[in-house]
């Protein structure tokens, strides 16, 4: 009786061994086609939750992204915080800039991860954004403005599409 009980056992672990081989592959997978896309500059970080220097967590709609695509980078993001300048056009009040002409650093995380610094050159206010990125893909972001409070968000990265 101990011989078929052991070979039950052993049966109903096969299957479980292989989704975990399955889902370890995929995860693998996965963080490799980040890799890639993270050092081609062809991603998209899409943003979740906005959290001001001061004040509460606000959950966005998916709309929100950072799209870095080669030698561009298109933002719009929403911004809630404190503006030390008011802006002249008031329809102006989020982080929304296209820069073709900016400072990109890939420095590989701690624990495996990315951290990405991104200095636009143009007379915009985001002077700084650091992109904090995890193998599987979760992400945060801190904008540093020239005449705001810095704000950042929390998100996921997702691959830019394939040329």
């Amino acid at each position: 009786m101990k011989s078929s009980d052991t070979f039950c056992k052993k049966l109903f672990f096969l299957p479980v061994l292989v989704i975990i081989s399955v889902l370890s592959v995929h995860a693998q997978d996965k963080s490799v086609l980040l890799k890639n896309a993270i050092e081609q500059k062809n991603y998209t970080f899409i943003a979740q939750t906005a959290q001001p220097s001061s004040g509460r967590q606000w959950q966005l709609t998916p709309e929100y992204q950072l799209e870095v695509k080669g030698d561009t980078i298109n933002a719009d993001l929403p911004y809630f915080g404190r503006a030390y300048t008011a802006s002249v056009d008031p329809s102006k009040g989020g982080i929304s800039f296209t820069s073709t002409n900016f400072e990109y650093v890939n420095t590989p995380g701690k624990k495996g991860g990315w951290s990405i610094l991104i200095k636009p050159k143009e007379n915009i206010d985001a002077r700084q954004l650091i992109l904090t990125v995890t193998t599987n893909g979760y992400a945060n972001l801190q904008v540093i403005s020239n005449n705001r409070q810095p704000i950042s968000f929390s998100g996921y990265v997702k691959e830019g599409k394939q040329k």
